[in-house]
């Protein structure tokens, strides 16, 4: 298939729809298909590259107010239509929802090109993070007028497809998450990076990796932190990432470790490392980080839905607790931190569980699902031929 990616977040940037959109363009690259990324520009990346498996175009963008670490991609529907006419792709698939992706889905359906799309952020959750929630409806309404032009929506869980099916949303799908257990693997676990955190051989370490940011709930997750230490004054905290808090939670939070930005590559390095991931978000679609965190052989403990939902077994792999009862997240990580052989047993459990969750697996089921698109708007157009 010749397929058009369209995504206001790419490597190198770090998160969850970044990781995936990576993975997911150079593995389908690497099985013959003909990927071109669209995505906005950035002044730190060549104006245009190539990829061994797959083709990037830079589009026009603006950094994000507050939050200059991200793009927003502008309005380009003209230039999508033109480039499209020269060179038409198979398939269109539009990874986030903003003017790009929208104007994209627009651009595809002027030239009678199949379009799907994924859901990946509950934007419409971040208005209350954020103090807008007059603005929940109309932000969901927006996400559901977007998705709901495209053929199929892509969701990382059967819940939260189930979920969205009952906000209005149409032809849900299920593409799942992998996990790349090389690069996430508990043998990358380094001594030196330990010492120099001021951790002794058996002293917990609690790592956090993400972007600081209102809707990852960093006051309950520095709660777990004061509870633990006040239980095991032994443990240390390892918080690796960037965002608009960063500045903040460093003046207010001198005993922990704040150390920085790192490529996937390094911060599997960072996760093994560690002994114990707490995840106090509740705003994820799925949470790449607690596979992750998993597959780097650490104990977790987070809130039961998403990733925790489907890989968590309570006592067995990880502890998960209700959503609703943040005091029960607090009194998990004491946990961890005082259990020694809980916390032993969990990391060697959390590993095993995720180990079977590879990309091969998700990548096959989704491709299949595209080249199922293309050849129903085949027959559909054969039909009833559309204009161009």
């Amino acid at each position: 298939m010749k397929l058009a990616l369209i995504t206001e977040t790419f490597p190198p940037e770090v998160n969850g729809v970044a990781m995936t959109f990576g993975v997911i363009a150079r593995e389908l690259g690497r099985r013959g298909h003909n990927v071109t990324v669209y995505r906005p520009r950035r002044d730190d990346l060549p104006p245009a590259g190539d990829h061994p498996e797959y083709r990037v175009v830079p589009m026009p963008g603006m950094a994000i107010p507050g939050y200059s670490l991200l793009r927003l991609g502008l309005p380009a529907g003209s230039t999508l239509r033109r480039a499209w006419r020269a060179d038409r792709p198979d398939l269109v698939h539009v990874a986030t929802e903003g003017p790009l992706g929208a104007t994209a889905i627009s651009a595809a359906h002027a030239l009678g090109i199949p379009v799907t799309s994924s859901f990946h952020t509950n934007f419409h959750a971040y208005t209350r993070s954020y103090g807008f929630s007059a603005l929940h409806q109309l932000t969901l309404g927006w996400l559901r007028h977007v998705h709901n032009r495209t053929r199929r929506t892509f969701a990382p869980t059967p819940e939260l497809c189930a979920e969205l099916t009952e906000l209005g949303f149409r032809d849900m799908m299920v593409l799942s998450r992998g996990v790349d257990t090389t690069q996430f693997n508990p043998v990358k676990r380094s001594g030196a990076l330990r010492e120099s955190w001021g951790a002794g051989p058996d002293d917990p370490v609690v790592i956090h990796v993400g972007r600081m940011a209102a809707e990852k709930n960093y006051g309950l997750l520095f709660r777990c932190f004061d509870a633990m230490r006040a239980a095991n004054p032994r443990c240390k905290f390892v918080l690796a990432g960037d965002g608009p808090l960063k500045a903040k939670l460093v003046r207010e939070h001198p005993e922990c470790l704040f150390v920085g930005f790192f490529s996937r590559d390094e911060i599997g390095r960072y996760y093994a490392s560690a002994d114990v991931y707490v995840h106090a978000s509740l705003t994820e679609t799925f949470g790449n980080v607690l596979t992750e965190a998993m597959a780097s052989g650490l104990a977790v403990a987070g809130f039961n839905y998403a990733a925790a939902l489907k890989f968590v077994r309570e006592g067995e792999t990880g502890l998960a607790v209700p959503c609703d009862q943040p005091d029960a997240l607090v009194a998990a990580s004491v946990r961890l931190a005082t259990d020694i052989a809980l916390r032993h047993r969990l990391r060697v459990a959390a590993r095993a569980i995720v180990e079977p969750q590879s990309w091969t697996t998700v990548i096959t089921r989704f491709e299949a699902d595209l080249a199922e698109v293309v050849t129903e708007a085949g027959s559909r157009t054969t039909l009833n031929p559309l204009p161009i």
